[in-house]
Order: C-alpha cells, then sequence, then structure tokens
C-alpha cells in the first residue's frame, strides 16, 4: 500500500496546533464575544499540551511576549470568557506569586495535582453550549 501524502512531513508546518472544533467557533457564545476576547481564547487554546486542561494561566507576564500590553484588556477578556462558559477556572490566584489557572470548556478536564477543593466538581464540560445568547439591538 502506498503512503499517502495526506500525513507527510511537508502537509503542514512543524509544531502543534491549536485544537478548536467549528462547534464551539459556529456556537452564540463564541460568535457574541468581543475582538479581545476571541484573541484571549486563542492565546489560552495556545497553551494547550494534550494533558494539561486546567492549567493554563492569563497573566500580563506571560502574554507581554505575545503582544499583550493592557491588564484591564486581558481581565475584561477574561470575565467574558468565564461568563459565556468556555473557560473555567480551576484554581483562584492570590497575591503575590499564584496565578489562577483555567481550562477551555470544550475538553475534558484533565486530573492534574493542585486543583482548588470542588473546581472538578464544579467544571461543566460544553457550558458555553448552555449559555443565553446576548441581547443587542440590531442598527
Amino acid at each position: 500500500m502506498a503512503k499517502s501524502k495526506r500525513h507527510s512531513a511537508s502537509s503542514r508546518d512543524a509544531g502543534g496546533f491549536v485544537p478548536i472544533p467549528w462547534m464551539v467557533l459556529d456556537s452564540n457564545a463564541y460568535i457574541a464575544l468581543s475582538h479581545p476576547a476571541k484573541a484571549l481564547l486563542l492565546e489560552l487554546a495556545r497553551q494547550f499540551h494534550g494533558d494539561d486542561n486546567g492549567r493554563m494561566i492569563v497573566t500580563l507576564a506571560h502574554l507581554k511576549p505575545r503582544g499583550w500590553t493592557s491588564y484591564d484588556t486581558i481581565q475584561r477578556a477574561k470575565k467574558e470568557l468565564l461568563n459565556a462558559g468556555l473557560i473555567h477556572e480551576t484554581v483562584k490566584g492570590h497575591r503575590p506569586h499564584k496565578a489562577s489557572w483555567y481550562a477551555l470548556t470544550w475538553l475534558s478536564l484533565d486530573k492534574l495535582d493542585g486543583f482548588d477543593q470542588g473546581a472538578s466538581a464544579g467544571f461543566v464540560r460544553s457550558a458555553y453550549l448552555k449559555t443565553q445568547p446576548l441581547l443587542r439591538e440590531t442598527v
């Protein structure tokens, strides 16, 4: 049997990829997001390595090398993603050196050490499908 060209080494650029299903991209929760929130979701998905869903961080120190410059923009986008059900907080951060951890809700939560009490029980897979669309006036 001949080797398929579809899976050859030259079929795509080297490195990982961001696993976001079309169902997420077509959901009302995603469509209603602001552009900074969509960009932050991509940054969070970029941190996923296949076995660490629940250990993604959203800090200015981590995002600054990737072009983020405003703490306020990051916080507003993070709040929007939490309210939309696209991410879930697994660890509550605290000062001075403990960042909050987040999980992507379209993936299963991985069993990792260090989650807050009840974080696994409160995780709802595909929570973004259960959110109500925002009512916006048409122009």
